[in-house]
């Protein structure tokens, strides 16, 4: 058993503040957007339900087990399972299951402070009347501009990175939860705010039919597996956020009580987002263009929206203030973890650390920065072979078809984060014993056992089944037992 339970980088005032800041860090720009149009056209209400039996039974058992194991080992991720493997008599290798998810954490906030640039760099245009009269084409045409050029994306992308850093710099009590504070509220009002005047100025009727109306027809086999996967991704579970945000809780705040308050105020701020986008969007006629699933397209519909509408400047410069605070409160909880662990393995100051995380973050967030102006792989690596005098011939290759964002997009989404999340579910439901699970989430027999239940079997079976999905390795074996 481990007895030290003081954590090293201090904790949240209470639960309260841990709640602001899991929500903040599961709440990102995917619930503004991929999941109010996925729900809608999969079946509405009847999607939803699906949704949320997912939730509970792939969501909710991951996320009390990385918050369990987080205050267990009250330290980085790497070195918290590196801590509880050796207390527990494991191999140390489990540690590199922490390097994974920091890995992980890395890779997506390089992206996301990309397009977390684009909302900061639209609020501004928003509120300067930019957007005011613009044709669909003229707003469309703004962002291809804004997106082909790199200087204004280097300089927007480096802005969203110091916030970051500068959050994170200050501390769990000064930085992450004092961010946490002030944003989520904010977050909550101006979505409220939003919802209000979409409901009094746009097309609820169809909005409100599109997201709730059941339709048990669309349910299909591949709507269950988007549901499945959407529940697990959502979370930011398998990333090292969860795991490090729940090493800074108490001994009596309830996992389980907070779990489910995070995942249904995640749950709550998805439909909120569909209220006050799909009105708009029926209002102008745009339901068509909401299949693009690619991140510009709030940048590319919303500024048209807005533009049109009363009072749109005022509304528009909320809505991607919205995103900011959305992007912002994610991206805090991808750069802690190995913020965390450089001040523990290296020594390093946290100021230090958060300036050596967050720089590394931001240099391979170039690759994706120039991917979203159109280079592929091929270009950046011809253009590297080309300066070091040589060029390679394997370049030719199909695969450097593909730009680096969607590289680091399909290295995360669709192998890394399942793969983390089944060794958690194995990590803390087949190799901790019972008796300190049990211990440590305080929960009655029957609730102790579905968990248990739930994490060693239904959760890591769900997220093998969404990762052969998601690798097209499920149509393969699809297609052999068929023939």
């Amino acid at each position: 058993m481990i007895t030290d339970k003081g954590a090293i980088h201090g904790e949240w005032a209470g639960k309260y503040a841990f709640f602001l800041a899991a929500t903040g860090s599961a709440v990102g720009l995917g619930n503004l957007w991929k999941f109010p149009y996925v729900a809608g056209s999969s079946g509405g209400g009847s999607f939803i339900l699906i949704y949320l039996l997912c939730l509970f039974l792939i969501g909710l058992p991951l996320m009390m087990a990385e918050i369990m194991l987080g205050r267990m080992g009250r330290q980085s991720p790497v070195n918290t399972l590196r801590r509880l493997a050796k207390v527990h008599g494991l191999s140390g290798s489990w540690k590199w299951l922490g390097v994974t998810g920091m890995l992980i954490a890395g890779l997506i906030l390089s992206y996301y402070s990309v397009i977390g640039g684009w909302a900061f760099a639209y609020t501004v245009r928003a509120a300067s009347g930019l957007f005011t009269g613009q044709t669909m084409d003229g707003v469309v045409s703004l962002f291809s501009r804004f997106a082909s050029d790199p200087e204004h994306l280097l300089a927007w992308h480096t802005l969203f990175m110091l916030a970051t850093v500068m959050v994170v710099s200050r501390g769990v009590k000064n930085g992450l939860e004092l961010a946490v504070k002030w944003l989520m509220p904010a977050l909550g009002i101006i979505l409220i705010v939003l919802v209000v005047y979409a409901v009094k100025n746009a097309d609820v009727n169809n909005a409100f039919a599109f997201l709730f109306h059941p339709d048990f027809s669309k349910i299909t086999p591949d709507v269950v597996l988007t549901a499945m996967g959407h529940a697990f991704f959502t979370l930011s579970l398998g990333m090292g956020a969860i795991m490090v945000y729940g090493s800074y809780i108490g001994q009596r705040s309830s996992i389980c009580g907070l779990s489910i308050a995070i995942i249904l105020t995640d749950t709550l701020v998805a439909i909120l987002a569909g209220l006050a986008i799909f009105p708009l969007v029926f209002s102008f006629q745009l339901e068509g263009v909401m299949i693009q699933s690619d991140p510009g397209l709030l940048f590319r519909i919303f500024p048209y929206v807005f533009g049109q509408m009363p009072a749109g400047t005022l509304m528009g410069t909320l809505f991607f203030i919205l995103l900011s605070i959305a992007a912002l409160t994610s991206a805090i909880s991808l750069l802690e973890p190995a913020v965390a662990w450089l001040v523990e393995t290296r020594g390093m100051t946290r100021p230090r650390a958060s300036a050596w995380a967050g720089f590394s973050v931001w240099f391979l967030g170039l690759g994706s920065m120039l991917a979203f102006t159109g280079l592929t792989l091929r270009d950046m690596l011809t253009a590297v072979s080309v300066w070091l005098g040589h060029y390679d011939p394997g370049l030719e290759n199909r695969f450097y078809d593909l730009s680096f964002f969607a590289m680091i997009d399909y290295l995360t989404a669709k192998f890394l984060l399942p793969v983390s999340g089944i060794l958690i579910a194995i990590f803390s439901g087949w190799l901790l014993k019972a008796e300190v699970t049990r211990q440590e989430l305080s929960l009655p027999d029957w609730a102790y056992h579905c968990w248990r239940t739930l994490v060693r079997y239904v959760a890591p079976t769900a997220i093998f089944i969404v990762l052969l999905n998601a690798t097209g390795a499920l149509m393969w074996l699809g297609r052999l037992i068929n023939h």
